[in-house]
């Protein structure tokens, strides 16, 4: 693990004219080829994925002809890649996939959150059921039950790290973001998946290329898919006041967006072949969006419209239960040219 001096302050709170709280990070702005083009802090940070690497999960499905082979649509494509609520709508995708699949739910090893009720809008039914496809990873599971199926491999197994599933997860993440398999260090998401750290760079190129389609080589057809069901079903990646869906329906289908759980994130430009990883080192979800909308604007991907859509994610002003303004949140880095 790279030393904390790799990291800088990003986000900085303070309450009346004190500093209360110092959010550090890292930030990785990359090319489809791997070039850093400008960074805050190390760019080479070394960092679990976490949920941003749902779309990249999905390779060795969408890759193996699996969208095809069980008649998969868009919003399907897009469940694949969500965290999202456990809303209606992504239940009703998750329930789609496993009926294409012949597969039950039951089969599903993500588990169950009930705490996820929660964000099922304001007012969530007071007789609301939960199970494993309210999980935020269901869709995710979903498609990889659908690959065993496909390919003939056991379900019983299919999150175990030496599964040809995994095997082939892992595979297909290294030639996307252009490292070695034995360069990913592994651990276990919180879906109970195996999950790979890498380099923020690394992380990013892998969007850039997600988000190039089939302007890339090896995987444009497959990128070209993925990226088209997020930009077009955003919601179902995410779900209602989600960040996710926010950013890109902000940036009107170039952007390809996730977010992932403790502070990491990445916004991909579809017609500039760029994307943007952070990381906050403490997993900040509010430290995290402020620095992303400012690592937007200083790269100048926003136009005066974005800037106001997503002002409400730069989390400004801190407030009191009551809404009184009692401090304040501002991000305190500048990007620079790679070094």
């Amino acid at each position: 693990m790279p030393p904390m001096a790799d990291l800088v302050p990003l986000v900085e709170t303070t309450r009346g004219s004190t500093r209360e709280c110092m959010h550090f990070g890292a930030i990785a702005v990359a090319d489809a080829t791997g070039r850093v083009l400008a960074q805050a802090g190390d760019p080479h940070w070394v960092t679990f994925t976490r949920s941003t690497l749902k779309p990249l999960q999905a390779l060795p499905f969408v890759q193996g002809g699996g969208v095809q082979h069980f008649g998969l649509t868009p919003a399907n494509l897009a469940l694949l890649c969500a965290s999202h609520n456990g809303e209606a709508m992504h239940v009703e995708q998750v329930e789609d996939i496993l009926g294409k699949a012949g597969v039950g739910y039951k089969r599903l090893q993500c588990g169950c959150h009930p705490a996820k009720a929660g964000e099922l809008g304001p007012t969530p039914p007071a007789d609301l059921q939960v199970d494993e496809r309210n999980h935020n990873c269901s869709g995710k599971h979903s498609g990889f039950l659908a690959w065993c199926v496909q390919h003939g491999a056991p379900l019983e197994t299919y999150l175990e790290p030496a599964h040809p599933l995994q095997r082939a997860i892992r595979e297909h993440v290294a030639e996307a973001v252009g490292l070695q398999q034995q360069q990913l260090a592994m651990g276990i998401d919180g879906c109970s998946a195996p999950n790979y750290a890498m380099p923020l760079a690394n992380l990013a190129r892998g969007f850039a290329r997600l988000a190039s389609g089939t302007r890339d080589a090896q995987f444009g057809e497959s990128f070209a898919a993925l990226a088209d069901a997020m930009t077009s079903r955003p919601e179902l990646v995410s779900g209602t006041g989600r960040n996710d869906v926010a950013f890109m329906q902000a940036g009107r289908g170039d952007w390809v967006t996730k977010v992932g759980a403790d502070g990491v994130q990445v916004v991909a430009s579809r017609s500039r072949g760029q994307a943007v990883a952070l990381k906050i080192s403490d997993g900040s979800k509010l430290a995290l969006y402020a620095a992303t909308v400012e690592a937007l604007d200083q790269l100048g991907w926003l136009d005066a419209q974005q800037r106001e859509a997503l002002r409400p994610w730069r989390w400004e002003m801190i407030a009191s239960v009551k809404g009184a303004p009692v401090g304040e949140r501002k991000t305190v880095f500048r990007l620079a040219p790679a070094a």
